[in-house]
């Protein structure tokens, strides 16, 4: 049976985690609300920017310029760039597990091609330091504050690498946000960009100036930029619910535990005094 003490000093410690728990649940909260709200804010800009580069297909789909653009390309796939957005920190629950396990999976899918790892955030970095894949790039501590430059530059070296032929195709692997309590591991494919689907309903009541293959060329980089950051903000959004629900998880766990603690120390406290009790009341009967 463990000592008054040791059960005091138990009690203290688990309390002192169940601080530490309730407070990374407080900040994470602070900091999912406005993570969630860029989210919803980019949407709407990534939803418009689709429509539009659907109409003007649509409207240049009878020229050959039009559809000529270098990001449009598709060709026999041997390399692939993989675009790993991971967390910046743990104790965030499956979070992380999720990202690399559907990493995993997307190489082992790709037997055959060369598959290079564009790492986003810390974790990512850690992961696959002390493995053999092949990474093209890291990135560390982008998801505390999501910058479009950091998108912008991200999204430049793939088109880049893309244009040049160095990859065939380009993905981005991340967990996009849906609520507090739902994140969904998703494989997005960037290069080449694909036709939108029913892209010819997409144009009625606009008028272009400027010829398609223009204004392509303006929208198609926009659309490649926009998606990865809005990946970079789902992720981080993702990151911050999941590390709320680990959290508020974890505080409920330390206060089951405490009352446990509390219940068993109470008992042995009660069978010590019970114990003192009949000590002394057979010391007294003795010396009579």
């Amino acid at each position: 049976m463990p000592s008054l003490i040791d059960l005091r000093r138990r009690i203290q410690s688990v309390k002192n985690t169940e601080q530490i728990t309730k407070a990374m649940k407080m900040v994470s909260a602070a900091k999912l609300r406005r993570a969630q709200q860029a989210v919803v804010n980019s949407r709407p800009y990534s939803t418009l920017l689709e429509e539009m580069i659907g109409s003007v297909a649509a409207h240049g789909a009878d020229e050959e310029a039009a559809l000529s653009h270098p990001l449009l390309e598709q060709r026999e796939c041997r390399n692939v760039q993989l675009l790993v957005l991971s967390g910046e920190k743990g104790l965030c629950g499956s979070f992380n597990s999720n990202v690399f396990k559907a990493a995993r999976q997307f190489v082992d899918a790709r037997l055959g091609q060369g598959v290079e790892l564009e790492l986003l955030g810390r974790k990512a970095v850690d992961f696959y330091s002390r493995r053999s894949e092949t990474v093209s790039g890291t990135w560390e501590q982008v998801f505390g504050n999501v910058d479009y430059s950091t998108a912008e530059t991200v999204a430049s070296k793939a088109m880049k690498r893309f244009v040049e032929g160095e990859v065939d195709e380009v993905w981005m692997l991340f967990n996009q946000f849906k609520n507090v309590l739902n994140q969904e591991t998703t494989v997005a494919q960037v290069l080449p960009i694909l036709p939108t689907e029913g892209a010819a309903d997409n144009g009625v009541g606009y008028e272009y100036e400027q010829p398609p293959e223009q204004l392509l060329g303006a929208l198609l980089p926009k659309r490649v930029v926009t998606q990865v950051y809005v990946g970079m903000l789902d992720s981080a959004a993702a990151e911050h619910a999941a590390r709320m629900t680990a959290m508020d998880a974890a505080t409920r766990n330390a206060g089951e535990v405490l009352e446990k603690l509390t219940l068993y120390l109470n008992r042995v406290r009660q069978a010590s005094i019970t114990t003192e009790i009949i000590e002394i009341v057979s010391g007294a009967a003795a010396q009579e």
